[in-house]
C-alpha cells in the first residue's frame, strides 16, 4: 500500500493498454490520471529511478518493508520506442559519452530531483509487470523464453538478428575482458542490431553495478545450424 516513503506505483498492464499500439507514452502514464484508482499496483516503492532501472531491466525482484521479497517479469509495454537517458545527457551537455554510466545517471537524477524527473520523463516507452510467483528463489529472472536466466551465461539480444535460444561466441574487450559460449535468451527494447546484447550478471548491488559499467566493445557470433543460417540470408545475397 501506498505511503509516504513508499509512493511510486509498480504497474500491471491494463487491459486497454494490451489492444493499442503504441498506447500513451509515459508522461501521460505517470503525471495523468488513466493508472489512478484502478488496483493496478503490483507494489509501490521508494526510490523512482530504481523503478526506471527495473523497467530497463525488464524483471526483478522488490525487497518488503517487513521482509521478504516480491519476483516481477516483464508484463508488456506500451509500444513507444526506448529513448536513451545516457544519450540524453550526452546531448545536453551534462556528461560525455564515455562518462556515461547506470550508476553516473542514478546519482545525477538524484542529485536533481526536478531536472531528473523531467529527464527520466524523455523516455516515452513504458514498461508493465507482472508478479511472478512459481519460480524458486535460487533461479534466476525469466527472460524471454520463459525461462529462468543464468548468470554470465545469458545474452539479451535482438531477435531480429538472433533467434531466441541460439548458441552466441561473444568477445568482449574493455577492463573486464570476457570470452565465453552464451546463449540468447531475452531481448530488451534498448537492444538493437546484429552486433549488440546485454549480459545478465546475476541478482543483488554487486551485480548491478557491474552491469551498469557494462558499455564495451567486441563481437558476437551465432551458432547455427547451416540450413537455418541460410534461410537467413537476404535473397540479394
Amino acid at each position: 500500500y501506498r505511503t509516504s516513503r513508499f509512493r511510486y506505483p509498480v504497474y500491471r498492464m491494463p487491459p486497454e493498454a494490451k489492444n493499442s499500439t503504441p498506447w500513451l507514452p509515459r508522461r501521460d502514464i505517470l503525471t495523468g490520471p488513466v493508472m489512478q484508482g484502478r488496483g493496478l499496483e503490483i507494489a509501490w516503492v521508494d526510490d523512482p529511478v530504481e523503478l526506471f532501472f527495473l523497467q530497463i531491466q525488464g524483471s526483478g525482484r522488490i525487497r518488503l518493508n517487513g521482509g521478504g521479497t516480491i519476483r516481477v517479469g516483464y508484463g508488456g509495454a506500451n509500444g513507444h520506442p526506448y529513448r536513451s537517458i545516457g544519450s540524453e545527457m550526452v546531448r545536453r551537455g551534462i556528461y560525455k559519452a564515455h562518462q556515461v554510466s547506470a550508476q553516473v545517471i542514478k546519482a545525477w537524477v538524484r542529485r536533481n530531483p526536478a531536472a531528473g524527473h523531467e529527464l527520466l520523463l524523455h523516455n516515452p516507452s513504458y514498461v508493465f509487470f507482472r508478479e511472478i510467483r512459481k519460480i524458486r528463489p535460487s533461479k534466476g529472472p525469466v527472460g524471454a523464453m520463459n525461462r529462468s536466466v543464468t548468470m554470465l551465461r545469458t545474452l539479451a539480444v535482438d531477435p531480429k538478428y538472433t533467434p531466441l535460444g541460439a548458441p552466441v561466441w561473444m568477445e568482449k574487450g574493455g577492463e573486464t575482458k570476457m570470452h565465453r559460449l552464451m546463449i540468447a535468451q531475452d531481448t530488451g527494447s534498448a537492444i538493437k542490431g546484429a552486433q549488440r546484447a546485454d549480459v545478465f550478471y546475476g541478482t543483488g548491488d554487486s551485480a548491478g553495478q557491474a552491469a551498469g559499467r557494462l558499455r564495451d566493445p567486441g563481437r558476437m557470433v551465432v551458432l547455427l545450424p547451416i540450413q537455418r543460417a541460410f534461410a537467413l540470408v537476404p535473397d540479394e545475397y
